[in-house]
């Protein structure tokens, strides 16, 4: 494919897999539970932290997450209380624990407390066409308090040579707006087109397969190819064809 018949092929399935039903089986469901801003971007945080593996499983133990913090994500964070988190005792997901996760809502309310929030974070640290260095500075924000180093693991850097897909896929739900329904765009102060296309093992394989990428690694300097390439198709919202690259490898087998 020349690049307009490579255009129209994404657009096209963009569109086809940019629709409510996706909703259904996506962890993106989890924050859509949710109408106050800051429920939404702590439940789509932190479910966006433990998204890897299988979807079934990040769903469920999402799910059970949002319970254990009595859904209501934001009030817990502010005002939990030591007794408050024995319940979290039990709380695990592949390698990530009850540890990590009393230290992500320490780091959390320490984020709201000190910094306004997350979005303000990104805001202040953003560049026009990029937020890989926003990730950067706000791992470094997020791990202030003293914290158990094997935590850290748990917040991607590109800086570092990550490919970041997680925080990259938390941001994408909460910037983008395109009145589709799936992304939540609650924040207005970033813009899709600084946005990256969260590369994960299914996106990387159909990006391959289409020259969008010609790096082996999902790394951070694949990304970089990848950004450049979709903002040669979009570069007001690049990240659309997120929708065409997972669902052709996830829901087509492409």
């Amino acid at each position: 494919m020349n690049t307009r018949e490579l255009k129209q092929f994404l657009d096209y399935k963009s569109d086809e897999f940019n629709r409510p039903e996706f909703i259904s089986s996506d962890p993106v469901q989890i924050p859509h539970r949710y109408s106050l801003k800051k429920d939404i971007e702590i439940a789509g945080f932190l479910t966006a932290t433990i998204a890897w593996g299988q979807r079934k499983s990040i769903i469920k133990n999402s799910l059970e997450l949002m319970q254990l913090m009595d859904e209501a994500p934001f009030e817990f964070v502010m005002n939990h209380e030591d007794k408050d988190l024995i319940k979290l005792q039990k709380f695990v997901h592949r390698t990530f624990n009850s540890t990590d996760l009393i230290c992500f809502l320490q780091s959390l309310r320490h984020l709201y407390t000190r910094y306004q929030g997350m979005e303000n974070i990104f805001q202040l640290h953003a560049d026009n066409y990029s937020l890989q260095r926003a990730i950067h500075q706000f791992k470094q924000l997020f791990f202030e308090l003293p914290h158990p180093t094997r935590t850290e693991k748990h917040v991607s850097d590109p800086l570092s040579g990550s490919a970041a897909k997680r925080i990259n896929m938390f941001l994408r739900w909460m910037v983008r707006n395109d009145n589709r329904g799936v992304d939540l765009g609650i924040w207005k102060s970033l813009s899709p087109s600084q946005l990256s296309c969260p590369l994960d093992v299914h996106s990387g394989q159909v990006a391959r397969k289409l020259g969008l990428i010609t790096r082996t690694q999902n790394d951070a300097k694949a990304l970089v190819e990848l950004d450049a390439n979709l903002r040669r198709l979009d570069a007001e919202d690049p990240v659309k064809y997120d929708f065409a690259l997972f669902g052709l490898g996830v829901y087509e087998k492409f």
